[in-house]
């Protein structure tokens, strides 16, 4: 297939689904602080525990008491701070009650690295003196006060979480946004990239952008069933020539695709039989031969491969190699580049902070 805007290399999946950064908005972090609590119900599906730690007990070897997992620079991060990054990361596992097994220590490890930058992060921030103006801090609390369905859950929350103690909570959401206004200042406001460097940036790295030679087709295709006896190949052929016969008597794109969407037997047919783009590289050479034959279209003879497997094709249309327009990759590469600007901007942060801070486990 056609590798399309060159751009798109994944970087940010090294590690799987924990998100290499997690930072910008009070309404994601605080909101996925409340969910950990469970109090939060009209966030939780009805068939999901009526408490989120009970989901994470399904996996956890113990359930989260409150007890500290890590020190960093003496302030005491607990279980429970865990187990809320790790819903952070990892939402789903409030509908599956748990974390998947497979993953569940990757995770683990992602939220502790997040949780001990989070706090350096706050720590920096106190100690610039930063803070958040009255009215922000009072607005913010009586939005997230506003997400519980009654007092008594806002009420039970305070138990659960704070001591009973509203300052305590207005603590937490003041940290929340200390971190965001911190992590703004010091990473997003940073990564701005200007269209001159977009165009910049694909000038001199053109080799990212070559397309290589592609067909775009249709395929309809007729499949014997494994191990099939000679009786049901001779049918599979039968059945084979009858497609050919209904294919070569379409007239266009729509009436070929509906076809396929009745009697082909791969997975293509919901979509119209349709191919897009397909790298010569990545086709069978028979394909390739048979395409190279053939005009705009024009639908095939039947093909038969090795496994007695038949399909009949329509060529769309022929690509030569060249190279990807700068306008319709623009876009693509500006995200591209501002996300790679701030995994670098967070990378050197991280290093800074964690270079002579006192990090312990519990």
């Amino acid at each position: 297939m056609s590798k399309g805007p060159q751009v798109s290399e994944n970087r940010g999946a090294k590690r799987q689904s924990i998100p290499p950064s997690r930072f910008g908005y009070l309404a994601l972090s605080l909101l996925f602080f409340l969910a950990g609590t469970g109090s939060i119900r009209a966030q939780v599906p009805a068939h999901a525990p009526s408490s989120v730690l009970e989901g994470f007990a399904t996996t956890a070897a113990s359930q989260p008491v409150g007890r500290a997992v890590v020190r960093v620079n003496g302030a005491v991060l607990t279980d429970r701070d865990l187990l809320r990054e790790m819903y952070a990361i990892f939402p789903y596992a409030r509908v599956h009650n748990g974390f998947p097994r497979t993953m569940e220590a990757d995770i683990r490890s992602g939220a502790m690295q997040m949780m001990v930058f989070e706090e350096l992060v706050y720590q920096d921030a106190k100690q610039r003196d930063m803070t958040i103006p009255s009215a922000e801090l009072a607005s913010a609390v009586k939005e997230f006060r506003q997400r519980f369905h009654s007092p008594q859950e806002y009420q039970q929350m305070l138990r659960d979480e704070f001591k009973g103690s509203p300052k305590l909570f207005q603590a937490q959401v003041e940290r929340s946004l200390l971190i965001d206004r911190f992590l703004k200042e010091q990473i997003t406001d940073k990564s701005a990239v200007s269209p001159a460097e977009v165009k910049a940036y694909y000038d001199t790295h053109t080799e990212r952008f070559l397309l290589p030679e592609s067909y775009s087709f249709q395929s309809i295709s007729i499949l014997p069933p494994p191990n099939a006896t000679a009786p049901q190949l001779h049918e599979a052929h039968k059945r084979a020539l009858e497609a050919l016969r209904q294919a070569q008597a379409t007239k266009s794109y729509e009436e070929f695709g509906a076809l396929a969407e009745r009697i082909s037997e791969d997975d293509f047919r919901v979509m119209m039989g349709n191919h897009k783009a397909a790298d010569i590289s990545k086709l069978p050479p028979v394909v390739v031969t048979a395409l190279a034959a053939m005009s705009t279209g024009q639908v095939s003879q039947l093909i038969q491969f090795d496994a007695n497997d038949y399909a009949i094709l329509r060529l769309v249309s022929h690509n030569p190699p060249g190279t990807q327009k700068f306008e319709t990759v623009q876009g693509a590469l500006h995200d591209q580049l501002v996300k790679e600007k701030i995994e670098h901007l967070r990378s050197v942060l991280a290093m800074r902070l964690s270079k002579n801070a006192k990090i312990e486990k519990a």
